[in-house]
């Protein structure tokens, strides 16, 4: 999986990337089935969190969070994204 990282609106700091390194860590179980990981962050009155992955089959999956606060919203983001991989991994894994 190659990550990719962009924060607009703001500077991403170094602890904050930290976070996002190990947050993404709940989804290395499926480092094999994702091709890509897309993250926007922008920050305007609150932290708006986009997160698009690729998988290597060709589908695509699209989740969004927003919170006042950077930990929360990351936490947000995490949780559904790990929700809609494994469900992706489930539908693979049925097929075959």
């Amino acid at each position: 999986m190659t990550p990719s990282i962009n924060a607009i609106g703001f500077t991403l700091g170094a602890k904050q990337s930290e976070m996002i390194d190990t947050k993404l860590k709940r989804i290395a179980y499926a480092d094999d089935l994702i091709v890509d990981l897309l993250l926007k962050i922008k920050h305007d009155k609150e932290f708006s969190f986009e997160a698009t992955i690729n998988f290597k089959w060709g589908a695509s999956a699209h989740v969004e969070a927003q919170d006042d606060d950077f930990a929360p919203g990351l936490n947000k983001l995490m949780d559904v994204l790990d929700n809609k991989v494994k469900k992706e991994k489930d539908k693979i894994q049925e097929k075959k």
